[in-house]
């Protein structure tokens, strides 16, 4: 059996906003917990988590690095895996994909900035999958920065749930430790690397306010259970093993979120935040089976957190390894996994074979035999094993809830360089599509180029790199260009035909289509309503094929139709002439031509905006966000620089940063992510068409 007993693991995330200093917090989670020797620092391109290259160079998280660790808060010992996912937003199927597979997510602050947009739409993806979290308030010794001020913004912004477990001690460059609100002790981390907790008695000039925000919290935890509230009432001494205990069941409700503070640069405040992991987040036996679907009888199915259950794992990530090849990662869900057998990939129908079992540790690896229940591991030479397929028991089949990711918004143009870099560039792009399902591919009809598509400039920037470096192919790359959208707004029927006689077996294929506008990010709906087989059941597939390819090449100007459902309600068929074919034609033809009596309209993707900028600057840079079609939706006070939210165009945010430092004298940052897709104003949708704006 498993070392580690179900009940005493962790599977857990790290997230935040770019910068708020998570990567920092992870290589000191490691350091204290043994797994490594030395502290890793990002701003010296060493940290252990960030093994790419590319994330070393830029001080970034790319890929959403694994590792396994353990730590005794008590007498007992927990084994803790964390993934360590990416802040910047090109990276979001990255977040996505981990929190899909995670139990409880780390949420970590920056104690001046507090609540930034990358940390609202990380929190929006783990309500999403509804996972418990705890919030950590880092960067408590940078000037400005301020505990209040950070719980006030997550209260206003993110959620009122929240209970602060600490106090920190000093601030800014003076902050020297935390307050323990459960003991009512104070915590000093010392030696050379913060290794040290020496608890003493809390500050005299601490400690009135340490008594009113333990109070605070013993209100807050006490109303969600009431044999406590009941005790608290008739002024009882509440055990701080009971509070504890209380505290885990709200949050595993999602009713509370606990609140911890420190500096992870200066080593402190992580060895409380590790003993919270382990104090307050769910093992695998506190979720409720995981539910799928049977694959023979198509009936919904569940596994239960055991290891005596069949097997059934989700493979969340699949990365290039230059060493091992293609390396899986999944979760296990329930079962033991071993080396050398044979699982179903329910998603494909195809048989699998284990080689190799693998726990990994960032880019090293430890072999292992076997892997249990509530496990996170990876395997190495799958063949037809992508993100969101799921394996399992070959006797007792289920299909696990796929990961959705969202659409790619900039596409390049890519061509190899030589003959030999043709051939080298297919294989690379297509490994890299499997391990990033946000990274799309597709040749060009007309001229038959290479387009990639991705989730923002850095992201094509980054799968360039890598294809030049890890791939070692020769490729010129164009500029990058909106991936824009076409959508109706109107219900309209049409009728589609298509009959060929030419002497011999003819073609003949004849529908009626309805086609209707969904909401925006609803994505396409085929209904079939057809009455006494007016159109045999066999050529209804091609119908719904070939109004997917009609769609594809787009109705005014060449980009792919979304959010549309489309009803085949009528048609005819001829006993010896119809085929496939010729409803796929017919499908095409009836789409096109309902759909050019809609109103097609041009939909663009709209970023939302964050600029920081010295005072001096704001009404410089509202400006330009104005030249830009920007619409200003919010400014703010920000210690001495103005913080500006905004959404703009992304068409209008090509070589933003470059404008941004020369209006800034180099001191403005912004980050930027996708917020949705809209209509296009009419003057500039005829540019689009006419090929005048890119």
């Amino acid at each position: 059996m498993s070392r580690y007993p179900l009940d005493r693991v962790r599977n857990i995330g790290i997230i935040a906003h770019i910068d708020a200093g998570k990567t920092t917090v992870t290589e000191r989670v490691l350091f204290y917990t043994g797994i490594s020797h030395k502290i890793g620092e990002v701003h010296n391109g060493e940290a252990i988590m960030d093994w790419m290259a590319q994330e070393r160079e830029r001080g970034i998280t790319i890929t959403a690095a694994a590792t396994t660790c353990s730590w005794r808060p008590k007498d007992e010992e927990y084994r803790i895996n964390i993934i360590d996912t990416p802040g910047h937003i090109d990276f979001t199927a990255e977040v996505q994909r981990s929190l899909r597979v995670l139990d409880g997510v780390v949420v970590v602050f920056d104690g001046v900035a507090g609540v930034e947009p990358q940390s609202e739409t990380v929190w929006r993806q783990a309500d999403l999958f509804s996972v418990p979290r705890i919030c950590f308030i880092n960067k408590m010794d940078k000037t400005g920065a301020s505990f209040e001020g950070s719980l006030d913004s997550i209260r206003e912004k993110l959620s009122l749930n929240i209970v602060a477990l600490e106090l920190p001690i000093g601030k800014e460059e003076n902050f020297e430790g935390v307050i323990d609100l459960f003991k009512m002790k104070a915590l000093y981390f010392e030696g050379d690397w913060g290794q040290s907790v020496i608890e003493k008695e809390i500050p005299e000039n601490l400690v009135k306010k340490a008594k009113e925000w333990r109070g605070k919290m013993i209100e807050k935890i006490v109303a969600e259970d009431e044999k406590l509230l009941e005790k608290y009432l008739k002024k009882e001494e509440i055990s701080i093993e009971e509070l504890r205990k209380a505290l885990r069941k709200a949050v595993l409700d999602y009713k509370l979120i606990p609140v911890l503070c420190g500096a992870a640069l200066r080593n402190k405040g992580i060895q409380p935040l590790l003993d919270a992991i382990c104090y307050y987040f769910p093992n695998p036996l506190d979720l409720p089976p995981v539910k799928g679907i049977d694959s023979k009888t198509g009936k919904e199915s569940e596994r239960k957190p055991s290891d005596v259950e069949p097997f059934a794992a989700l493979v969340f990530k699949i990365a290039s390894d230059p060493y091992a090849g293609t390396l899986s990662y999944f979760r296990v869900y329930s079962g033991i996994l071993t080396r050398g057998s044979y699982v179903l990939n329910s998603t494909t129908g195809e048989k699998e074979r284990i080689g190799r079992i693998l726990r990994m540790h960032a880019d090293e690896r430890k072999e292992t035999e076997k892997v249990f229940t509530g496990d996170i591991a990876a395997t190495v030479g799958l063949k037809s094993t992508s993100t969101g397929h799921t394996l399992c028991d070959l006797s007792n089949p289920i299909v696990l809830e796929k990961i959705g990711f969202p659409e790619p918004v900039i596409s390049v143009r890519i061509e190899p360089k030589t003959k030999l870099d043709q051939e080298k560039m297919s294989l690379a792009l297509q490994k890299l599509a499997e391990e990033d399902p946000t990274f799309k591919i597709k040749t060009d009809s007309e001229t038959g180029e290479t387009i990639i598509s991705g989730m923002g400039e850095l992201h094509l920037e980054i799968l360039t790199d890598r294809l030049k470096r890890e791939f070692r192919v020769g490729a010129s790359i164009g500029k990058p260009q909106v991936a824009y959208k076409e959508t109706i707004l109107r219900i309209m029927e049409a009728e589609g035909k298509y009959i060929k006689q030419s002497g011999g077996r003819g073609q003949y294929g004849h529908v009626f289509l309805k086609i209707e506008p969904k909401k925006r990010g609803e994505g396409f709906e085929f209904v079939k309503k057809i009455k006494g087989g007016v159109i045999p059941e066999e050529f209804i597939p091609s119908v719904e094929r070939g109004v997917k390819g009609a769609m594809e090449k787009g109705i005014i100007a060449g980009f792919p139709v979304v959010d549309l459902k489309v009803t085949l309600f009528n048609g005819s068929f001829h006993e010896v002439d119809s085929s496939k074919l010729a409803f796929e034609i017919a499908g095409s033809a009836a789409l096109q031509k309902a759909a050019k009596g809609a109103e097609p309209v041009l939909l663009e993707p709209v970023m939302r905006l964050e600029v920081i900028v010295p005072k001096k600057f704001f009404g410089d840079v509202i400006g330009d966000l104005n030249a830009r079609r920007g619409n200003v939706r919010e400014t703010k006070d920000r210690l001495n620089l103005k913080v500006i939210e905004a959404e703009v165009p992304l068409a209008e945010m090509f070589g933003y940063v470059t404008n941004l430092r020369s209006l800034t004298e180099g001191r403005g940052t912004f980050t930027m992510e996708f917020k949705e897709y809209r209509k296009v104003s009419e003057s500039i949708a005829q540019e689009i068409i006419e090929g005048k704006r890119k």
